[in-house]
């Protein structure tokens, strides 16, 4: 199952390395999981501003599948002093989606947008 996560993360990293605007770079991340990955339903990203924690991009901003997922994962967002800073949640509506290849890939690219919204 790993291989569409594989390819939408070498689409996000490029966009990433290419020093893209953080906007650019959240909306490719939601886009490439969800069109690349079959089993991804939604993807949210998720800055925190002060106490609050702001949705900056999203699949779907009217619909979460929150109450439709069978799988989550959620990945914090961390900055290069390993504050964090928001948080990618990634939801399937099929059980047993995600395989540990899965969760690296998507930690990778949590990590990566940590360290970019940190450069801009």
């Amino acid at each position: 199952m790993s291989i569409p996560t594989d390819v939408a993360s070498l689409q996000i990293m490029a966009h990433v390395f290419k020093r893209e605007s953080l906007k650019s770079i959240f909306d490719k991340t939601v886009e490439s999981l969800v069109e690349q990955v079959p089993y991804i339903d939604w993807v949210g990203i998720y800055m925190y501003e002060n106490l609050d924690h702001k949705l900056v991009a999203a699949s779907s901003f009217e619909d979460d599948l929150k109450w439709e997922c069978n799988g989550e994962l959620k990945f914090p967002i961390k900055n290069s002093m390993e504050e964090e800073i928001g948080m990618m949640i990634v939801r399937s509506r099929q059980p047993i989606a995600f395989d540990v290849t899965d969760v690296t890939t998507l930690e990778t690219i949590a990590s990566a947008i940590g360290q970019e919204s940190y450069a801009n």
